[in-house]
């Protein structure tokens, strides 16, 4: 595939753009959840009242790590180059688009990415549901086969799958075992411009 046909780039945030640092263990653990399972969906099927407070609570979490984000090497360089070849830049996260946002900017990534692209849990139902590229791709007016979905887990590939896009899985620590739901493995934001960029 020619990644440099590609006019259209939806990155997941944490972890992908950004250095991972959320510790899903860790966070279960301070809401009080069961492990091994996703947090959205754990609080998803709690009694309203319950989960309110603890989404609240996970916003407080996450906003404090937004705070405290770094950038993935090779992320600056890889937007530039993406946007001086004129492709379209957006994002979809399981986080709020606050604290998209508050991560951006604390990464120095804010810049590229226009509002209405930053897309968060309340924007579209959280990945693995691909309404949030749908969104995208409607804001664009653009179709699944000029698009990239870049991740690092599953969720992000099986969004774009179901999309319609190509997907890219981000391994840097080079598991391999989502291999199936990924058009194009990576180890490096380096590596994949190096695909991306004419």
């Amino acid at each position: 595939m020619n990644l440099t046909q590609r006019n259209h780039w939806i990155f997941d945030l944490d972890g992908t753009l950004t250095v991972a640092m959320h510790d899903f263990d860790a966070i279960r653990a301070a809401l009080g959840l069961p492990p091994n399972r996703p947090v959205l969906e754990s609080i998803a099927s709690l009694p309203e009242e319950q989960a309110a407070i603890l989404r609240n609570r996970l916003n407080e979490i996450e906003l404090d790590l937004a705070r405290r984000a770094s950038p993935q090497m090779g992320a600056t360089e890889l937007l530039v180059g993406l946007r001086k070849r004129g492709a379209k830049l957006g994002i979809l996260t399981r986080n709020t688009r606050r604290n998209a946002h508050e991560t951006l900017h604390a990464c120095g990534l804010l810049d590229f990415f226009e509002p209405d692209c930053v897309l968060g849990r309340e924007s579209a139902p959280p990945k693995p549901n691909p309404d949030g590229i749908h969104k995208l791709l409607d804001y664009w007016e653009t179709h699944p086969g000029d698009t990239v979905m870049v991740g690092d887990y599953h969720f992000d590939l099986e969004a774009g799958r179901r999309a319609g896009t190509t997907t890219v899985w981000l391994d840097i620590e080079g598991h391999g075992q989502w291999l199936d739901q990924a058009d194009l493995r990576v180890q490096s934001l380096q590596e994949l411009m190096a695909l991306a960029i004419v």
